[in-house]
């Protein structure tokens, strides 16, 4: 298991049943770490409670959709491969607004 607090914010907590920051525990097979695109998909399957296509788009997020690995962009580490460690911060920020 890999411990991480998860934050959603900028209108994607709504998804979320409207709780902005979670702390988890994300299941790994003996011996591998967790990426980012993991992260991703289990947050899909086991938190997500509505309207998916608004977080994720094929194996990544939706455009638009600022993630932050420990205040760092996860374009600098990565993107979906990037590790994600126990005791990560991972902040998945919608940078879309209506109007």
């Amino acid at each position: 298991m890999v411990r991480v607090r998860i934050e959603f914010s900028g209108g994607l907590e709504l998804l979320f049943g409207n709780q902005k920051e979670h702390d988890v525990d994300v299941p790994i097979q003996a011996g591998q770490g967790l990426t980012a695109g993991q992260l991703i998909a289990w947050a899909r399957d086991n938190m997500l409670r509505e309207r998916p296509e608004l977080f994720v788009k094929g194996s990544s997020v939706r455009p638009g959709i600022l993630v932050l690995i420990n205040e760092c962009d996860w374009e600098l580490s990565g993107a979906t491969e990037s590790f994600i460690n126990d005791g990560d911060h991972v902040v998945f920020i919608s940078t879309l607004h209506g109007g």
